[in-house]
């Protein structure tokens, strides 16, 4: 059953306002800021619900007004925000399954093409485009932070930063294998093709003291950039390359002008490797890891994009289908989002 607890809500504001009005609420920063984070994160939540009313309050004055002046001119008006209700709607229920300790994190995504060849990178350059489609239409801020071309077309692989609250929530349902079937474009025989791409997502995290990382733990290398970006990228070495050695999580970025900024977003992305993994070890202890955490190898799937013989996309963990294989590849995944929060919870 989906619930949104307004009341709760505006009870744990309440509590935490008084926390911050407290003399010593600024002797640990890190905790202060913490709190003031997860105030405006409930205040959000408040406002969005607010908001829900107000436009279904709008809603129903406009449908009295074009019964009362019998004016069909309001019809279009009506729909336009009809769509947006249920747009917003949509979103609150989404909000209601995030119980995750870092769902309301923003997400950081890395795709990776796999058995396919050139096909391969096509898809994932397909999946980078949905992805930033769908970020687009929530308001959220993507940011490129590695890219690695394909050698004749497509991505071999990528890493973006989505920024925005529940981010991350919502796609840690895309982790995993997503596989492909179509009739090739780089097939001169027009023969039907199958390619695969893993995702991998992980929550955004703060440098808040809670994931240690030490400094003797760490390998840096750094590289001449390559890729899209300007001429800048082949000057200097200005990529970096982190190996956590004791974990051997390796993460990189090449994406900024300087050094320093690239060693940053890098520290960024190990708290998060770090994190998922500290997830992931507490749910296995539990027993509640499920099979989109297993080892990913490209014979189990999450979901199946098929645009021939048939048009068709399914989700293999929820059943969650969808026939409009173009309105997907045009970012149009929130009802395989919401399935997947229903199915986990």
């Amino acid at each position: 059953m989906i619930h949104f607890d307004l009341e709760n809500v505006k009870n744990k504001i309440s509590d935490l306002d008084k926390k911050m009005a407290e003399d010593d609420f600024w002797n640990d920063v890190d905790n202060a800021n913490k709190i003031m984070r997860e105030v405006k994160y409930l205040k959000d939540k408040v406002e969005l619900f607010s908001n829900l009313e107000e436009e279904y309050d709008d809603i129903e004055t406009l449908i009295e007004m074009a019964l009362e002046e019998d004016d069909e001119s309001l019809v279009k008006e009506i729909e336009t925000a009809y769509s947006k209700f249920q747009t917003d709607f949509e979103t609150i229920k989404m909000d209601s399954l995030l119980k995750g300790e870092y769902d309301k994190n923003s997400a950081i995504v890395t795709l990776h093409s796999g058995a396919g060849g050139t096909e391969a990178c096509d898809w994932v350059a397909m999946l980078y485009r949905m992805y930033t489609r769908w970020a687009e239409t929530k308001g959220y801020k993507v940011v490129t932070v590695d890219i690695l071309d394909g050698e004749e077309a497509g991505i071999k692989s990528v890493t973006m930063e989505i920024k925005g609250p529940n981010a991350f929530g919502f796609l840690k349902s895309e982790k995993g294998v997503h596989r492909l079937v179509r009739i090739s474009p780089f097939d001169s025989s027009g023969r039907r093709h199958t390619s695969f791409a893993s995702c991998d997502v992980m929550p955004e995290i703060e440098d808040d003291g809670e994931i240690e990382i030490k400094t003797e733990n760490l390998r840096i290398d750094t590289y001449r950039a390559s890729g899209a970006g300007g001429q800048h990228v082949n000057t200097t070495d200005s990529a970096i390359r982190i190996t956590h050695i004791p974990t051997g999580i390796v993460v990189q970025c090449q994406n900024e002008r300087s050094q320093h900024k690239n060693k940053d977003r890098a520290m960024k992305m190990l708290r998060s490797k770090l994190a998922e993994k500290k997830i992931e070890e507490n749910m296995a202890k539990l027993g509640e890891i499920r099979g989109e955490l297993k080892d990913i190898n490209f014979g189990s799937q999450i979901r199946s994009y098929v645009f021939q013989p048939y048009s068709m996309v399914k989700d293999h963990r929820t059943n969650e289908e969808k026939g409009n294989t173009d309105a997907v590849m045009d970012g149009k995944i929130d009802n395989f989002m919401f399935a997947y929060l229903k199915w986990i919870n």
